[in-house]
C-alpha cells in the first residue's frame, strides 16, 4: 500500500516537473516595444510632461512643500554644524571607547608541560571583551 502512494507521488511530481519545463520563456515573459524607460515614463508621467498624470502629481507634490522661512535659513548651520568635520571637533573623538573591564584571576599552582613541572600560583589580567568597541555617535557611554 505505501509502495502505491510513493509510486503516485512520484508520478504526480514527475509531471508537474515536464510540464515545467514544456513552457517557453517567451511566453512566460512576453517581449515588447517598450524598454523600461517608455514603462517608466508611462507609469510616473516622466518624458511627457503634459499628461494628466503627470501634472496630478506635480500638484500632489506641491501641496506638501512649504517654504523655508528667514529662521529655518539662519538655524541650518547651526544644525549641520554638529555634523560637519572641523579641526576643533576632529580632536574629540566622535567614536567614544565602550568600557571593557579588566579581570583579575589567579592561576593556582599546578603542574605544567611533557616532564611535569611545578608552576607556582601567580596573578594574571586580561580584558573581559577580545576586541575593542566603538560607540555610535550620540550614544550614551557614561552610566545610567
Amino acid at each position: 500500500m505505501r509502495r502505491i502512494w510513493i509510486e503516485a507521488v512520484a508520478t504526480v511530481f514527475m509531471a508537474a516537473m515536464l510540464a515545467g519545463c514544456a513552457t517557453s520563456k517567451d511566453e512566460v515573459l512576453p517581449h515588447g516595444d517598450n524598454t523600461m524607460l517608455d514603462i517608466w515614463d508611462q507609469q510616473t508621467g516622466g518624458s511627457a510632461g503634459s499628461s494628466q498624470a503627470a501634472r496630478q502629481l506635480l500638484d500632489a507634490r506641491q501641496s506638501l512643500r512649504r517654504p523655508l522661512t528667514e529662521a529655518d535659513l539662519q538655524a541650518a548651520p547651526a544644525a549641520n554644524a554638529g555634523y560637519t568635520r572641523t579641526a576643533a571637533n576632529e580632536v574629540h573623538s566622535q567614536f567614544h571607547r565602550l568600557p571593557n573591564p579588566d579581570l583579575v584571576m589567579y592561576v593556582f599552582p599546578h603542574l605544567a608541560g611533557t616532564d611535569p613541572a611545578p608552576v607556582p600560583g601567580y596573578t594574571t589580567v586580561f580584558p573581559l571583551y577580545q576586541r575593542v568597541q566603538y560607540a555610535l555617535p550620540g550614544e550614551r557611554t557614561e552610566d545610567y
